[in-house]
């Protein structure tokens, strides 16, 4: 009898040391990533009472896709995790415009020669609890909650030297967004090969943001990490400093992690 209860005290030992997450694992490190996305997007800006044209960014302004890099720095104890990331969106274009714009309360003409930028400064800081772990079970598999901040630090700017339209208009937009959501890591092959999905969002007001990701981790080496997937992020902004917008931003990314 005695000899099965030990037995059995140390099947509940071994199990709790492989299956069971502990408290005190303690991590942190550092990626970079680059975005290649598709843009599009409508954007319109009123000024004291008169009403904007709605302007469609690419057609209207000639602004073509860019490719935008970000950083990241993380930190996790146990089932918690913390990051702060940053991203820069900068969009710009010039060209003869097919129509009359009224842009923050100005008006340029038909074929004039317009230059427009859209700059971003994007900041995250976000908290995932794991309410589901099971890192040490198979390959592992964890589900967590998150919540989030995403700031806009950004500007939309419009020039033209052409007579008749020799404005040089730029609004500034300062927008904090509160936002939930869930991740999911599936452990495909040990600590090797694993499949990560993020989605967050929240709408308010009239405005809203998704930001949604899918992607593969691969860690040939200990400490470091290759990663490729990808994303899709949606933003409408309604009425902020007199800026109304709505932007969608999809496609492939890729990036390189250190970790500890």
């Amino acid at each position: 009898m005695k000899k099965k209860l030990l037995a059995i005290i140390g099947t509940l030992i071994l199990f709790t040391i492989f299956y069971t997450p502990s408290v005190f694992a303690f991590g942190f490190g550092a990626h970079a990533e680059y975005w290649i996305p598709t843009f599009k997007g409508d954007l319109r800006v009123d000024k004291d009472g008169i009403v904007g044209t709605e302007i469609d960014i690419k057609n209207d302004l000639g602004v073509s896709n860019e490719n935008f890099p970000g950083v990241e720095a993380f930190f996790g104890i146990g089932n918690h995790e913390i990051r702060l990331s940053y991203s820069y969106v900068s969009l710009s274009g010039a060209r003869n415009i097919g129509k009359t714009i009224v842009f923050d309360g100005d008006t340029y003409n038909v074929n004039a020669y317009v230059e427009s930028d859209l700059k971003t400064s994007m900041f995250d800081l976000e908290y995932q609890y794991k309410f589901l772990n099971l890192e040490n079970i198979l390959a592992g598999f964890s589900l967590g909650l998150i919540g989030k901040v995403k700031y806009f630090d950004g500007e939309v700017r419009m020039r033209s030297t052409t007579p008749g339209s020799v404005y040089d208009n730029q609004e500034d937009f300062h927008v904090p967004i509160p936002m939930i959501g869930l991740g999911v890591n599936v452990g495909i092959l040990a600590d090797i090969l694993e499949a990560r999905a993020k989605i967050t969002g929240m709408g308010y007001s009239g405005s809203f943001f998704y930001d949604g990701m899918v992607d593969l981790s691969l860690t040939p080496v200990p400490f470091l990490n290759i990663h490729g997937g990808y994303r899709a992020m949606s933003l409408k902004i309604d009425d902020v400093s007199d800026i109304y917008t709505k932007m969608d931003f999809y496609g492939p990314y890729a990036g390189l992690a250190i970790s500890f």
